[in-house]
């Protein structure tokens, strides 16, 4: 079946319609395109559609073929959910006295048949974060026996009722269900700036932050106390340091070495990785041989120029989070990166020279191709990114990295240590255990 949905706007009132005489397109970079009919896909179980205030959408006109707006409401973007890689963003016109959109991805998205479709791609087979794989009432039987467990873990405390129940973070919802990946906030300060972050946002600022950062500085003891029992028991177990409630893990390095080493003395089973800016080479250094096991390095450009202007980064530079990814690499550990796509950026001829020399100079295992959560225009403003290139298309560009270096894994998470040891294609969660 071609796929060529219709665009849908919206009527200020919380209400969603669609408009027959315009064909929904996707937008890369400042510019709108046609979406070719085999990118659609149903937009999964766990999405959602946002309005766009202040924002008309744009379509190809049905009987004309050109492109327009759609002057009858506001525009609509959806979010998509995680093991899902959006290939364009929303297209629309802003209009002069527009908010800035909070923190969220913005894919295109359109209307045909009773469905809603979205020009994505699932790019990891993991299902660890499907909506459909949580029951709330389990989660809350969970939340409130470790609540029980550890009463005076202020860790636990903090990712039961802050992240679990008040934000519905799917990695501490695990954690309540006793499985897969347990998260390990640790450092409530950060030595970046970043432009989107989730976590703390200048007053000044037009827009806010998703959550509130965690307060205090966690005890290694804290760590282990929960931590522990987690890798003896779970299901394909990880424990993760470095969250989006948090600042940088790297400037806690020394109590993460502590807690490493303690860990270790108790199982050697699972796998514990940190999920860093990678700005200290040194203390990853220290981790490694304190026994970490893999490392995911976010990024949203393997460009320094693009990296620097949104991470503003205090006493490192971009040369340094590829030295961190080496050196995790020369201890045999497993190294990816966090690599948030912006298609018209992502996917130009630029970044694509610039992805290929990071992961031949790095050895890189694995991308995980994240969706970027940020106002496409404000990024753009913010980063002082004018016009838009010449670009590959995202998928194309994941299909020239891909034939390039057919050892270098896609996904969305990181992969436990039974998917890193063995059979990556077959050792996840939701998989049968072969």
């Amino acid at each position: 079946m071609s796929v060529k949905p219709f665009l849908l706007y919206s009527d200020g009132e919380g209400n969603i319609y669609e408009d027959d005489t315009l064909y929904a397109v996707g937008r890369a970079g400042w510019d709108a395109f046609p979406v070719e009919a085999d990118q659609w896909i149903e937009l999964p179980q766990g999405g959602n559609l946002y309005e766009l205030p202040g924002r008309r959408g744009i379509g190809i006109d049905v009987q004309t073929g050109e492109m327009r707006l759609c002057e009858k409401g506001w525009a609509v973007a959806a979010f998509i959910p995680p093991a899902y890689t959006g290939l364009f963003i929303a297209a629309y016109e802003t209009m002069p006295d527009a908010p800035t959109l909070p923190l969220f991805c913005y894919t295109a998205v359109g209307w045909m048949n009773e469905k809603k479709y979205v020009p994505a791609i699932r790019i990891e087979k993991d299902i660890r974060q499907e909506a459909a794989g949580f029951d709330d009432t389990k989660v809350k039987e969970g939340t409130a026996h470790l609540l029980k467990a550890y009463p005076e873990n202020r860790l636990v405390k903090h990712l039961m009722e802050n992240c679990c129940m008040t934000y519905h973070c799917p990695a501490a919802r695990n954690f309540s269900l006793g499985r897969w990946e347990c998260p390990i906030p640790t450092s409530p300060a950060c030595n970046a700036n970043c432009i989107g972050c989730i976590s703390f946002q200048p007053e000044e600022e037009t827009i806010v932050s998703t959550q509130d950062r965690l307060t205090f500085k966690p005890r290694a003891e804290e760590i282990v106390e929960f931590t522990v029992p987690h890798l003896i028991n779970a299901p394909y177990p990880i424990v993760s340091f470095g969250q989006g409630c948090e600042g940088e893990p790297l400037l806690m390095w020394e109590t993460i070495r502590e807690s490493i080493i303690e860990i270790r003395k108790h199982t050697n089973r699972g796998s514990i990785n940190i999920n860093t800016n990678g700005s200290k080479p040194a203390a990853v250094d220290a981790l490694c041989k304190a026994g970490l096991n893999s490392m995911r390095v976010s990024t949203n450009s393997a460009q320094k120029h693009i990296y620097e202007a949104y991470y503003r980064p205090n006493n490192y530079a971009f040369e340094d989070i590829i030295e961190s990814l080496k050196v995790m690499r020369k201890y045999g550990g497993w190294t990816s990166i966090n690599y948030f796509v912006f298609p018209g950026i992502t996917d130009s001829e630029a970044e694509y020279e610039a992805l290929r020399k990071l992961i031949s100079e790095t050895n890189l295992n694995m991308i995980q191709w994240r969706n970027f959560n940020i106002d496409p225009d404000w990024y753009m403003g913010k980063i002082g990114m004018s016009e838009t290139g010449e670009m590959l298309g995202v998928k194309q560009m994941m299909d020239l990295i891909q034939e390039e270096f057919p050892d270098l894994k896609f996904g969305y998470f990181n992969p436990p240590m039974e998917r890193i040891k063995g059979d990556y294609n077959h050792q996840f969660a939701g998989a049968p255990i072969q």
